[in-house]
């Protein structure tokens, strides 16, 4: 807690330099959480908030805080009833996309979620790694272990659906020869 109660501070700092006047900050106890400090200093900027925000390899910022494959659950969300978890914004647009799909007669199924790194070096061990043809990422590395990539069990039509509507809902098919891997881009 103590450096993100030094970001908090110095965030204020620089507000104050800049003439911003201090901002509240949404506090649990006596513990600051980062998002809601990062969200308070982006409204300046006209970012509605922390899920806008995105590194270059699309993490969004509210994670890459704790590390790939340790996103704690707190900051998970299940994906309606079955027993998956990702995201909250990822999780929340999935259940949009799997309601959509039903009213069309489409069945989506989910067969991975998030990953912890444990689950990551498991996956890799058992299917081998993409870079020598197998089908994991490096351990440390997947979308998996950010929360923001789900397998799913598709067929042809389901699959069809996806390919047209998906992105509808923020997700996109980003890897080669693996047609069930779906990210959520927002």
């Amino acid at each position: 807690m103590h450096g993100i109660s030094a970001i908090s501070q110095r965030m204020t700092e620089i507000e104050t330099m800049m003439g911003l006047g201090a901002r509240p900050v949404a506090a649990t106890g006596n513990a600051v959480r980062f998002d809601e400090v990062l969200d308070a200093a982006l409204a300046t900027t006209g970012v509605r908030s922390t899920t806008d925000v995105r590194s270059a390899d699309g993490v969004p910022a509210a994670l890459a805080v704790y590390g790939n494959g340790k996103v704690p659950a707190s900051a998970l969300q299940a994906v309606g009833t079955t027993g998956h978890r990702l995201w909250g914004p990822a999780a929340q647009q999935l259940e949009q996309l799997m309601t959509a799909a039903a009213r069309e007669g489409v069945t989506i199924g989910i067969t991975d979620s998030y990953r912890s790194f444990d689950a990551q070096v498991d996956v890799a061990q058992r299917k081998g790694l993409y870079t020598q043809g197998g089908l994991a990422a490096e351990p440390g590395t997947s979308p998996h272990g950010w929360g923001i990539a789900v397998d799913l069990d598709l067929d042809a039509q389901a699959q069809t659906w996806m390919r047209a509507n998906a992105g509808r809902f923020g997700y996109v098919e980003d890897t080669p020869r693996e047609p069930w891997h779906w990210v959520h881009r927002g």
